[in-house]
């Protein structure tokens, strides 16, 4: 079996990336195991790189999860590498809780290993009619408009951005889109989220 030079097997490394993606969309091993219509037990091996499990199964997973397959395997020969290139268009995408089909994630980058500390996506809205949650989170965020024109919230202040413009708040403040002046939005997002405790 193929090895990283840090020593996981793809068993091992498929494990850990499911259950980093579960984790970071907060869902339960139980929820993944009744939505894909998979038991928790062979869940948790899986997690666990305790079994080899099949493509059809790895689909189901994925398709739970809101990510394509190919994330699975992408990066797998590229763990020892110190840079990490996104192509145009490659971007893994999430689905973000609360989020409907006008609003579309793609996972530019992350921090590698058991603690995050940024995380960076390209986020179009091109839905101007679609309502939006507020979103909380630990850590810092800054967001840069490339496209498009929104007012954004960050508390109980509103911010009208246009291409070019940046802005830069606590991310434990209730934010989120207010208003899509004019779509098609792309809007680069970047999470730092500094030094986490276990």
């Amino acid at each position: 079996m193929k090895q990283t030079k840090s020593g996981l097997k793809l068993e091992q490394y498929i494990g850990i990336q499911i259950k980093r993606q579960r984790q970071e969309q907060g869902l339960k091993l139980s929820e993944v195991a009744n939505i894909s219509g998979i038991s928790q037990g062979m869940l948790s091996k899986i997690e666990n790189a305790q079994v080899s499990t099949s493509l059809d199964t790895l689909s189901r997973l994925c398709e739970v999860l809101g990510i394509p397959m190919s994330t699975l395997f992408n990066q797998y020969d590229q763990q020892e590498s110190e840079a990490m290139l996104v192509k145009s268009g490659e971007g893994m995408e999430v689905v973000r809780r609360g989020t409907e089909k006008g609003h579309t994630y793609h996972l530019l980058t992350h921090s590698r290993g058991p603690k995050k500390s940024f995380e960076a996506y390209l986020v179009s809205m091109d839905d101007a009619s679609e309502e939006f949650p507020t979103f909380a989170h630990s850590g810092i965020e800054f967001l840069h408009l490339l496209e498009g024109e929104i007012v954004y919230r960050h508390g109980h202040e509103l911010f009208h951005m246009q291409p070019g413009d940046s802005l830069t708040f606590e991310g434990d403040i209730p934010h989120g889109p207010e208003k899509l002046v004019k779509v098609p939005i792309r809007l680069l997002s970047i999470m730092n989220y500094g030094q986490q405790d276990d």
